[in-house]
């Protein structure tokens, strides 16, 4: 039986391990994660799959800011990474994952770098309104997907929120 409790209650080196595993060690170089450098994830929308005692799989939600170059500020929430064990990938952990994470921020404007045909299929993401916004490292364009009725267009630059930023 998987349990879904919150990320903040598991240590922070097993997730750290998690993500090494299911990603690689050279995972810190992604432009996403420039995106949470200085920010801590949400609590709340992170949740940790637990299945017998053991870390099977996480999802990290964060608060990030998109400035507009005409002056506006838009908070949005930064779905990822969603991890599994190599073991268990392909078993619905992550699908229940991302719902059930999703379901905690019904109202928030959403975005991630992923695979546009599974966030789009399963969770209505789409990369119809990020081709002028300008992230802090490279990025494959059709895998910056956005959802949600206040995600911005336009060209601006998607920026880690500040500790001011009311995100959610």
């Amino acid at each position: 039986m998987i349990e879904l409790i919150g990320l903040e209650q598991i240590d922070g080196r097993a997730v750290e391990q998690l993500l090494d595993r299911a990603f690689g060690t050279d995972r810190h170089t992604r432009t996403a994660y420039r995106l949470r450098e200085g920010v801590a994830a949400l609590t709340g929308p992170s949740l940790a799959a637990m299945e017998n005692g053991s870390l099977i799989g996480t999802i990290q939600l964060w608060p990030a800011l998109f400035h507009g170059d005409d002056g506006r500020r838009i908070p949005l929430v930064l779905v990822g990474p969603v991890a599994v064990v190599p073991e268990r990938q392909g078993s619905g952990v992550g699908r229940t994952l991302v719902e059930q994470a999703l379901a905690r921020v019904p109202e928030a404007s959403l975005m991630l770098i992923g695979d546009p045909e599974y966030y789009g299929r399963f969770f209505g993401f789409t990369a119809d309104r990020t081709a002028g916004w300008r992230l802090p490292g490279p990025v494959e364009r059709h895998r910056l997907l956005a959802r949600g009725d206040g995600v911005p267009d336009g060209p601006g630059e998607i920026r880690p929120a500040d500790a001011t930023s009311d995100q959610i």
